[in-house]
């Protein structure tokens, strides 16, 4: 990508293969990639980094180690590895043959995945976790109200939800979808094209309200979920809120609010924080390894049609994940 615009400024190119730039990189040969919308926001609107183009987009990566830094202590070449790393401008992302990242940012590879989902996993897992666990303080025996739980982020933390012994309703446009959330583990799917979600959610919460609502949407769902959300209980969004939000309403009801980025620590160059998410990456492998959480990839495309892939993101009414697959 050398410049903003559609999907079309995506174009395949051949640049050297990078190098190690400290002792603790790996050298990974990318075999997936994960498409995520921030990949389609940064392609739209430009990088965070815009001087140091061109950007190879793409925050999620699965691969083989090729190479090790003499330092590095965790992995050795042959390891398969994914992760969330770059995509954003400055450091290159992973819609490429090969990248390079620090070992304390790189996890396994959940051994029952292929590349290719695992590619798809690290930021919804990440942003599903954080969201639920570190910002909502999701415990056992709790109500959540995950939006639009058929999407990447949404299922993953359906299953989330349900690990940590929540009961869990949540919103799809589609009886395909409901079907595909109950899967995932929701108990109560709210089919928002024919039912006014918050009567929805207080008829199954008998007039309290969920203890916690999970926003993967923007937009007026942020009020939405203040509308739904108990006295005292908890709400948590991905996006920045509208200028008309009903604050009111979330101050009547004292309520809890927190926003989840889970690109902060990599924009702001925060390592404590990046090695406490390859951390949560190691403990996903392991629930996943154990059949307690899955990921659906529901699309792939061949690196060369990441503007396909794209346009496919854009046009709505996603369920599960996409996934780019490398062929070198």
């Amino acid at each position: 990508m050398t410049e903003p615009g559609g999907p079309d400024v995506l174009q395949v190119r051949s640049l050297p293969t990078p190098t190690l730039q400290s002792e603790t990189d790996l050298l990974v040969r990318l075999m997936a990639a994960g498409v995520n919308p921030i990949d389609t926001k940064v392609r739209k609107r430009g990088t965070f980094y815009p001087d140091s183009g061109p950007a190879i987009l793409g925050c999620d990566g699965a691969g083989i180690v090729e190479a090790v830094g003499s330092a590095v202590t965790q992995f050795k070449v042959g390891d398969e590895v994914y992760f969330c790393n770059g995509g954003v401008g400055g450091h290159q992302g992973n819609y490429a043959e090969f990248t390079t990242i620090n070992e304390q940012f790189t996890a396994p590879k959940p051994q029952t995945l292929s590349f290719t989902e695992a590619a798809a996993a690290p930021l919804v897992l990440l942003t599903a976790w954080e969201a639920l666990y570190d910002r909502g303080k999701l415990d056992a025996g709790r109500t959540v109200l995950i939006q639009a739980g058929a999407g990447g982020v949404g299922h993953v933390a359906i299953q989330l939800a349900r690990l940590a012994g929540a009961t869990v309703c949540t919103t799809v446009s589609s009886d395909e979808k409901a079907q595909f959330v109950q899967k995932m583990g929701a108990t109560h799917p709210i089919l928002y094209p024919k039912t006014d979600v918050v009567n929805a959610v207080m008829n199954w919460t008998d007039g309290k309200g969920v203890d916690l609502a999970f926003d993967t949407v923007g937009g007026d769902i942020l009020s939405q979920c203040f509308a739904a959300t108990a006295v005292y209980g908890d709400v948590v969004t991905l996006l920045a809120p509208a200028e008309e939000t009903d604050w009111k309403t979330a101050r009547n009801r004292n309520l809890r609010f927190s926003f989840e980025l889970m690109l902060t620590p990599m924009l702001q160059d925060l390592a404590q924080y990046r090695r406490t998410q390859a951390n949560i990456l190691r403990q996903c492998s392991r629930l996943i390894d154990q059949g307690d959480l899955a990921i659906a990839v529901t699309h792939t495309f061949p690196l060369a049609d990441a503007a396909k892939a794209h346009g496919q993101l854009e046009s709505g009414g996603m369920v599960g994940k996409i996934a780019l697959q490398i062929l070198s």
